[in-house]
């Protein structure tokens, strides 16, 4: 699949610049669904309406506004929001490395694939560099007019970056009035888990799973299409006890039935 470029730039760490080509990593697969009258299966459109004079304005009317008080808003223009960012160069300046295992994975949120612009060698350079040491580059680059926090690392032979989320968008388990653990598991039943997770550990594998829920709709959207009834699913009856032993020991047993 030949994908296009979404943002081209440059990687600068010390006086080593880096040209490359920036690649969506990810292609969402949700299913888009589009709001219709019932009545006459016709699409619904939305329409921009002041809360104050009950009518529709155009667009040129239209500014971006900050509430600072309850309905008390700063207006802000394009220009003055562009302009409050600066000037940002296209480039990547790493600040500093860090080990890539020291990221925890609360802070990824979007990755990218990093292609060769221009020259290849210090492409390969600096993916040596992060393969050989385990490091990741942290830095900043602007995408859309907006600055991400990136996290860049070696992956085999090419380049991945991340954007990151900041600390502040990361919530603390303490700022959240979260149940205690409640009573301990007994020895026997951390043996039993135990033995459990074992028993169903297996090398992870992303393609072993697929999105069974978009499956089950876009298969309900073509037999309507076809004018088909919708296939009757029945709920899995699944056996529940109180007893957290008993649990254990006989999800124990029926894993050791099915192997």
């Amino acid at each position: 699949m030949a994908l296009r470029s979404i943002w081209n730039g440059t990687i600068s760490f010390g006086l080593v610049k880096v040209p490359i080509k920036l690649y969506s990593a990810t292609e969402p697969k949700g299913i888009a669904f589009r709001e219709i009258h019932v009545k006459d299966n016709s699409l619904l459109q939305h329409r921009r309406v002041c809360k104050a004079e009950g009518r529709e304005v155009d667009r040129s009317e239209i500014a971006k506004g900050y509430e600072v008080r309850p309905d008390q808003y700063v207006v802000l223009e394009s220009d003055e929001v562009k302009a409050a960012a600066g000037e940002r160069p296209k480039t990547i300046e790493i600040e500093e490395f860090v080990d890539v295992e020291a990221i925890d994975p609360f802070y990824f949120n979007k990755s990218y694939f990093m292609g060769v612009r221009d020259v290849d060698e210090p492409y390969a350079l600096l993916v040596a560099a992060l393969r050989d040491s385990g490091k990741a580059g942290i830095g900043r680059f602007t995408f859309h007019n907006r600055e991400y926090l990136v996290a860049l690392h070696a992956e085999e032979d090419r380049l991945v970056l991340h954007t990151l989320r900041y600390a502040e968008e990361i919530i603390e388990p303490g700022d959240l009035d979260l149940p205690d653990g409640g009573k301990k598991p007994t020895r026997k039943e951390v043996e039993l888990a135990r033995r459990l997770v074992e028993g169903l550990t297996e090398d992870f594998d992303p393609g072993e799973y697929q999105d069974e829920y978009r499956a089950s709709v876009m298969d309900l959207i073509e037999r309507k299409a076809e004018g088909k009834k919708p296939k009757k699913k029945r709920a899995r009856k699944r056996e529940e006890t109180g007893d957290l032993s008993k649990a254990l020991e006989k999800s124990l047993a029926a894993q050791g039935s099915r192997s």
